[in-house]
């Protein structure tokens, strides 16, 4: 089955990641106790604010680790405004559907590049290995988007994790940046910190491979009639 770019009301959302359940309860409580000017528009912003106060976290971490509680901060305003500007819109019944896909997925990338940036930036990580973490979150991305297409579904979670698991491990990670320093490690030129995020980043791609090569066998079954 195909679906035509602007028909994203069909979209069927895949969520199966282990907090999905709590997260979604906690989502709709807020949603219920928001203001009325607090807008979906301006939740997108405050998500985009949430990810440039994690890029400066990392960077500053060069002067001193305490700017990665900045980064840590950032963590929770990017949840916030990147979970409820469409929790809040659905929850109005205000949703704006191909407006809001664009530009929510849009601002992703963009967040997305600023924290992988950020961590290349600062003294833990490499920017290449940060970079094929990058290069591994969007091609899963695009795996997603690709699937809306062609498939009428939206994936948003994958080995049981969606970005909220992400980001508590990368909460984790830089509380492990505090703990640990930068000093050099028992890797050679690579910190246990590479190794960590290099791991992530093959996992990542693996999982683009794999989900690459199952989605087009199903689609090719079904277009044989299958």
């Amino acid at each position: 089955m195909t679906i035509p770019l602007q028909n994203v009301t069909s979209l069927s959302r895949i969520q199966e990641n282990w907090l999905a359940a709590k997260e979604r309860r906690l989502l709709n409580w807020l949603c219920a106790r928001m203001p009325a000017w607090v807008t979906p528009d301006r939740l997108t912003a405050l998500g985009m604010i949430g990810a440039f106060m994690i890029f400066l976290g990392y960077v500053g971490s060069n002067l001193s680790s305490s700017w990665l509680l900045l980064a840590i901060a950032g963590y929770v305003v990017q949840w916030f405004g990147d979970s409820m500007d469409g929790s809040i819109a659905r929850f109005r019944r205000i949703e704006r559907p191909s407006y809001g896909y664009f530009i929510d997925h849009s601002c992703d990338g963009l967040a997305t590049l600023l924290i992988l940036a950020g961590i290349g930036l600062s003294p833990f990580v490499t920017m290449d290995v940060a970079m094929a973490a990058l290069a591994g979150y969007l091609l899963l991305s695009i795996h997603a988007y690709l699937s809306a297409r062609v498939l009428g579904e939206f994936k948003l979670s994958y080995l049981a994790a969606g970005p909220t698991e992400l980001r508590l491990m990368l909460i984790g990670l830089t509380l492990m940046m505090m703990a640990l320093g930068s000093g050099p490690g028992y890797f050679g030129l690579l910190s246990g910190f590479d190794l960590f995020v290099g791991t992530v980043a093959f996992i990542l791609i693996l999982l683009f491979v794999i989900q690459t090569l199952v989605t087009g066998r199903r689609l090719a079954r079904s277009e044989r009639g299958e």
